[in-house]
């Protein structure tokens, strides 16, 4: 594919699926592009997340054992963790735009196999539980009140904490819920121990001075739309001192840790990062 071409779509499809951008306008603009129905229908599935898609850890991995758990507040999650008796620190799994997703279960299941009991919560259980449709999931998303979600999910972590090895839990997001481990991190307080935000948008650099926990955040190189919040966040973090490493990974788009997605997955920046974040959890959750 042409790059040019592909930026631009991508650059499209970012503006439909995180600003509300009109679906009319975004497929007049993608046929434009594409030059054909046909052709914009094959770019956008392949931006798209695919939920054929293989999983990098398999449900049914020997090695784990996977259910279904309730939170407080009447959430549901799904949950992943090694067979093993002793206690395991907790890493929250915090979803994207799509909600609770076979991708989200997968990374749970990457947390898993590493030895974390990771804990992936849908957001959306309160009215329903995440839809299949993509779009429907995404407006319900936008419908949230996200500082109840918030609150909310610093109620999970106490509830989490007590069956946790050493009382420690983290927090991993991507997109929104790479924003939502931002805002976690400002209204937990000491009650996260680590915080891994993909590219996900940023507080109010006035809040910085609020963060207790190690940071680890993953930007994209080309994801300006999240970097406009992110660059003056991890400054404000730097500046308040608190411990924060960033990473920006040039030349990859937003999305970039997704597999599902095959015009924005990076295999390379995804590995990487998945492996700084798992050495990450590991320093602060032992």
């Amino acid at each position: 594919m042409d790059p040019q071409l592909r930026k631009a779509a991508i650059a499209l499809y970012d503006r439909f699926t995180h600003e509300g951008f009109d679906r009319r306008v975004f497929m007049t603009r993608m046929v434009a592009l594409a030059g054909s129905v046909a052709a914009a229908d094959a770019l956008i599935g392949a931006i798209a997340a695919s939920p054929a898609a293989a999983a990098i850890v398999p449900a049914d991995d020997k090695r784990l054992i996977t259910r279904t758990k309730d939170l407080v507040g009447g959430y549901k999650a799904y949950v992943a963790e090694p067979r093993t008796r002793s206690l395991k620190a907790t890493v929250l799994v915090i979803h994207e735009n799509r909600g609770l997703n076979d991708y989200v279960r997968d990374v749970a299941r990457r947390l898993g196999v590493a030895g974390f009991r990771a804990v992936a919560p849908d957001f959306l259980s309160l009215s329903g539980g995440t839809p299949s449709n993509e779009d429907a999931a995404r407006d319900a998303i936008g419908k949230l009140n996200l500082d109840k979600s918030v609150s909310d999910a610093v109620a999970m972590l106490d509830e989490l904490a007590k069956s946790s090895r050493g009382g420690k839990v983290g927090a991993v997001g991507f997109c929104w819920g790479g924003g939502f481990v931002n805002r976690l991190a400002v209204a937990a307080g000491d009650k996260l121990d680590a915080g891994v935000p993909f590219y996900g948008p940023a507080p109010d650099p006035s809040e910085a001075s609020k963060v207790k926990a190690p940071l680890l955040i993953h930007d994209a190189g080309l994801d300006e739309r999240v970097n406009r919040t992110s660059f003056p966040w991890v400054e404000a973090l730097r500046a308040a001192g608190k411990p924060v490493k960033f990473y920006l990974y040039d030349g990859v788009n937003h999305a970039f840790h997704n597999d599902t997605s095959a015009e924005r997955y990076n295999k390379d920046a995804a590995e990487l990062a998945w492996k700084r974040t798992l050495a990450f959890f590991k320093q602060h959750l032992a």
